[in-house]
């Protein structure tokens, strides 16, 4: 197999750009109103949305590479990073490393990504990890750096990434298209455009020993942020996982041409999911604040637990529905309770019931505006 780092034209990527010029308009028009939508929220509104649509952006960057980090560690080492709460809970290495990076990736949009920047970046991912050789640097080891998968005895190479004594000199000309590429460069690109190329170009390379995935994704979403102006807030990670196995297969087919018309196209419009998703969660959270806001004061211990279990499940809900039986199995209580409780919150307008006896299920009852698309 000839990859397209041994390909003549390596890294002269070619595409149609006249074939993406509609999604790069879309992208410009649509990323206005999820703007729009944190001008007119308070201060500390912004924080909380800011802190929740990055902590979940964090733990589905990891989950992509199959690591699950703990939500309530992260969410809280978040809010130690942003100075929003001195709590003593015991972070553990690798979520305050997380953290660490996407709290940096917010706060320094505009900052130009360097070697000394991807090895800190770096070096906060592995936080806590023992069983790398190297880490907070370019991998050094002659040893083939393969992605693989299937048995010992009949592994299937889906790429193979430059040779260890390539790495320096390819991420010196990498960082030098970065730069170049830039609205303030000698060769601008639109931001869809360089975004989808910063990612490939960065994971192809595949510098370090671990994390090249998650670095890639943080490296795009520094680079939609940059063309945008100011953090997206994207959840890009979030779309991905949700399609993992085409991930990997846009990925897969990508790296064995340097013609990425194709690679582009997916990239772009997960891009563009990405951003239809972000304002269905902004949205939802929004109305969570005003929902909370209405039923403050009005909500006993158990009610609140069952309601914050529902609001973490997101625009979408359970699985099935909220039952009485799920009910009574977050707030421990008995059914008599159960049903008590669930009548009040439907007399608060608090939840919707659809269907009757063992069919029936409840909703939140929010009133969510969308921005037209």
């Amino acid at each position: 197999m000839v990859w397209n780092w041994q390909q003549p034209d390596w890294p002269a990527f070619t595409y149609d750009s006249v074939r993406l010029a509609p999604l790069e308009s879309r992208l410009l028009h649509e990323s206005g109103f999820l703007f729009g939508a944190f001008a007119h929220l308070s201060d500390a509104e912004q924080r909380a949305l800011t802190v929740e649509l990055i902590g979940d952006e964090a733990l589905m960057s990891a989950r992509i590479e199959g690591e699950f980090l703990d939500r309530d560690s992260l969410q809280s080492s978040l809010l130690r990073e942003f100075g929003l709460a001195e709590d003593r809970r015991r972070i553990a290495p690798a979520e305050a490393g997380m953290a660490e990076l996407m709290v940096d990736l917010y706060r320094h949009v505009q900052a130009p990504l360097s070697h000394a920047r991807l090895w800190a970046w770096h070096s906060m991912l592995m936080a806590g990890r023992r069983d790398l050789r190297e880490s907070g640097g370019y991998r050094t080891l002659e040893e083939p750096m393969q992605v693989v998968s299937g048995a010992v005895y009949a592994p299937r190479v889906h790429f193979e990434a430059p040779p260890a004594g390539r790495v320096p000199a390819e991420m010196d000309r990498f960082l030098g298209w970065l730069e170049r590429s830039a609205s303030t460069g000698e060769h601008p690109l639109p931001v869809l455009t360089r975004a989808g190329i910063a990612h490939l170009y960065f994971v192809t390379i595949h510098p370090f020993e671990d994390g090249n995935g998650r670095m890639a994704r943080a490296i795009a979403e520094q680079v939609l942020s940059q063309g945008l102006g100011q953090p997206t807030l994207i959840v890009l990670s979030h779309t991905i996982e949700r399609h993992k196995k085409a991930y990997y297969s846009a990925l897969e087919r990508a790296n064995k041409n340097n013609r990425i018309d194709d690679w582009l196209d997916y990239f772009a419009h997960t891009v563009l999911d990405a951003l239809d998703s972000s304002r269905a969660r902004v949205v939802f959270l929004i109305g969570k604040a005003k929902f909370y806001d209405r039923l403050r004061g009005q909500l006993n211990a158990r009610q609140d637990k069952v309601l914050a279990r529902l609001f973490r499940a997101g625009p979408e809900g359970f699985v099935g529905g909220l039952s009485a039986e799920k009910y009574i199995a977050i707030a421990r209580t008995s059914r008599a309770t159960a049903t008590r409780d669930l009548q009040d919150l439907v007399a608060k307008g608090a939840l919707v019931r659809t269907g009757e006896r063992k069919h029936t299920r409840y909703a939140l009852a929010l009133s969510l505006r969308q921005w037209p698309k």
